[in-house]
């Protein structure tokens, strides 16, 4: 047994962040840089985000479109500029010497327990083995931090926390052999239930997500018996992604556990909504499309948890029909009134325009977006370049006379593809693959009996994937590398779809 002090009880409920200008500490050789989410504990209530490191880096509460606990913005991640006291961080003291995050340890490895969305995180300090579990069960987060080393080592283990004091936010530390642990709770107006979570044991918070986890993906209908052992494990963990970004209650899907990314797009609920109807879950995937009919999509691009406007970004012209697809796939009466996409943003929400994707989701493609190669980004503009929306013509949105220019389309940019992916159109600035346009090319490829490229296209999306299963929304398209958003809703719903398409089941 190693020698283990544990460090000193604290509550914390002081704000994160600074303003000064801090560095975000380095990322270890082939990682992340550290507060970058990498993984989502939760199942629809409190929702948490994981960095590489085993850091609590993001926490909303109720649901995970709801209120951020902790100070994280996404303009200081991307500047490199995040404080390393912000949120909830493990550290390692060894031998008196200064307590050091897991981003200074010589090997750090991430995973889910299997069928679950508890996080665990393992680093290695020389001999010194330090192990992070994070889980979110109801309305309270758990993490506790277990280190173990060669008995003349003198190892402490502490958390820094910093959250915001919102609602009644609370952290409390406590300790046991070898271990620390930390209980946080939104307060119990937040998480609707009598008993204040802080006094809930943090053992039972974490057995408490392991069953919820495991008794919601043994519902889940199966792929067929066929499907490789990758394929299930990329449908699994892509359903229980969805479970912890889908708001239990109200149906709210958030595109991501981050800050900036933490509301609702018509467009990631909408896909979410028929993956989870096609996988066997028609409660939750009716709720989701009942919280899109009822959302005032002339009003903005994105809402929040309670299906208020967010503002800063115009109105999408292809959010009123997703909220129509999705209604559809669940038994719900779609909207009877004609979408409007003219001179609107589409999906990749640059500046307005007559755009192919918001004219398939419309399902009025009668303007000029086909050309010989293929189907183009901007009606009668062939030098805008084809566009992977294409595939919306084949599934969501099927347009059967469109097939063959949306056959040749995703063929030619599938054959540009790199070992992560496919870029979002042919004049797409940049040359990170992203993983929602590679996802959906992969699903209408299936469906247009295309399998061989469907299958390097999936091939793509588990290279894209962290060891942990989690798909980024972008990578580097050298490293592959997470760059944005880890893991992102509208992803796994297309990865769920495709993979039904190709192994369809039961």
């Amino acid at each position: 047994m190693a020698l283990v002090v544990v460090g000193a009880v604290a509550l914390v409920v002081v704000s994160g962040g600074s303003d000064a200008d801090p560095r975000t500490p380095p990322a270890l050789p082939g990682m992340p840089a550290p507060f970058l989410g990498t993984a989502v504990a939760g199942g629809g209530g409190m929702t948490a985000a994981i960095d590489a490191y085993g850091d609590v880096v993001d926490l909303r509460a109720p649901g995970p479109a709801g209120r951020e606990l902790i100070d994280n913005p996404a303009d200081r991640q991307a500047a490199g500029t995040v404080s390393p006291e912000t949120g909830i961080v493990p550290r390692v003291s060894i031998d008196l010497g200064p307590a050091q995050a897991l981003w200074r340890a010589d090997s750090v490895s991430q995973r889910y327990l299997p069928g679950t969305n508890v996080v665990r995180t393992v680093a290695r300090f020389g001999r010194v083995r330090a192990e992070v579990t994070a889980a979110a069960s109801s309305g309270a987060l758990a993490e506790t931090l277990e280190v173990r080393g060669p008995m003349e080592r003198a190892v402490v283990p502490t958390f820094d926390a910093n959250v915001i004091d919102r609602s009644g936010a609370r952290c409390r530390q406590g300790r046991r052999p070898g271990e620390v642990t930390i209980v946080c709770s939104a307060g119990s107006s937040i998480i609707g239930e009598d008993s204040n979570p802080v006094a809930i044991d943090v053992d039972e918070i974490i057995r408490a997500s392991e069953a919820a986890g495991r008794g919601w993906i043994a519902r889940a209908r199966p792929l067929g018996s066929a499907a490789p052992a990758w394929a299930r494990r990329m449908y699994a963990r892509s359903l229980l992604t969805l479970r912890a970004l889908t708001d239990r209650r109200t149906g709210a899907v958030a595109a991501g556990a981050r800050d900036g990314w933490a509301y609702v797009w018509p467009r990631d609920a909408g896909a979410a909504a028929l993956a989870l109807s096609a996988s066997g879950y028609p409660a939750q995937a009716r709720s989701v499309a009942r919280f899109l009919l009822g959302l005032n999509l002339d009003a903005a691009a994105r809402f929040g948890g309670t299906g208020a406007p967010v503002p800063g970004r115009g109105p999408q012209g292809d959010a009123a029909g997703w909220a129509a697809v999705a209604a559809r796939a669940t038994g719900l009466p779609a909207p009877e009134n004609e979408p409007s996409w003219r001179n609107r943003p589409d999906y990749q929400e640059s500046s307005p325009g007559d755009y192919l994707a918001n004219a398939i989701a419309s399902s009025t493609v009668n303007e000029p977006f086909e050309t010989a190669r293929g189907l183009v980004r901007r009606a009668g503009d062939p030098g805008s370049g084809l566009d992977s929306a294409a595939a919306w013509a084949v599934r969501p949105f099927p347009q059967p006379t469109l097939f063959p220019a949306a056959r040749r389309t995703l063929l030619d940019l599938t054959a540009k593809q790199t070992r992560f992916g496919i870029t979002p159109s042919e004049r797409w600035p940049g040359v990170d693959p992203w993983s929602a346009p590679t996802a959906w090319t992969a699903w209408s490829l299936a469906a247009l009996g295309e399998r061989r490229q469907a299958l390097r296209l999936l091939a793509d999306l588990r290279r894209a994937a962290t060891p942990a299963g989690a798909i980024p929304e972008r990578v580097d398209a050298n490293t592959g590398i997470p760059r944005s958003t880890t893991p992102l809703a509208w992803s796994h719903a297309f990865a769920i779809l495709a993979l039904r398409r190709l192994w369809p089941g039961t």
